[in-house]
């Protein structure tokens, strides 16, 4: 079986048994890229609470989060954890924001796909997850997303080496998929939950898992 047909079973057998994921959870595009940013190093639930207090002050937007300083912005994003060093990273975003659209993301949604990942992984704080995740899941582009869960489902079914980097992992994929962007959206997250309820780092449920066919 080719890595093509391999790659749309495993998407096939994860949809069948986890069904649709819905993510990312936001009301906007501006939120899911704060959430992006917010994520590092952290999970979700304490994200959650962050995003949750700018709303509760009216400030989960762009311009206003522009205006507001570093300080304020700290405070209110600290259950994210690291809140100083993610402050600092979201007013970098701000300033890109505020530079190529004037904080307008429908502006910056007609821009071309490569520009975007350029000027993204240019500004100071934001990888190439990160960037991946604002470009797929805020800017609805075909970026395909990959993470440690990625890594580690796909070296264990002996498809990617353990050794490769993200941007060799992002290719793999992104070579072996339709460029489609609900797919790519989708097929991250199902991964992401593959990846927490059995392909653990520790203690792997392999029995358990959906994806268990494949082992060799």
């Amino acid at each position: 079986m080719n890595r093509e047909t391999l790659l749309i079973n495993f998407y096939d057998t994860m949809s069948s048994k986890l069904g649709p994921s819905s993510w990312w959870p936001a009301e906007t595009p501006f939120e899911v890229a704060v959430g992006a940013i917010l994520t590092q190093n952290t999970n979700w639930n304490n994200v959650r609470k962050a995003i949750l207090n700018l709303k509760n002050k009216d400030l989960l937007d762009p311009e206003k989060l522009f205006f507001l300083s570093e300080n304020e912005l700290a405070e209110l994003i600290r259950p994210a954890g690291y809140f100083r060093i993610k402050a600092k990273r979201l007013k970098n975003f701000l300033y890109f924001l505020n530079n190529e659209c004037g904080f307008n993301f429908s502006v910056l949604q007609k821009k071309d796909m490569n520009w975007l990942r350029t000027g993204l992984l240019n500004v100071n704080g934001i990888g190439p997850e990160t960037a991946d995740s604002i470009i797929l899941y805020a800017l609805n582009k075909p970026s395909f997303v990959v993470d440690a869960y990625t890594k580690r489902i796909f070296n264990r079914h002996n498809l990617v080496h353990e050794d490769m980097d993200y941007q060799e992992l992002r290719e793999f994929f992104m070579s072996c998929l339709p460029e489609d962007t609900a797919l790519y959206n989708e097929y991250h997250a199902l991964l992401v939950q593959v990846g927490k309820k059995w392909c653990r780092k520790k203690a792997p449920l392999c029995p358990e898992c959906p994806l268990n066919i494949y082992l060799e």
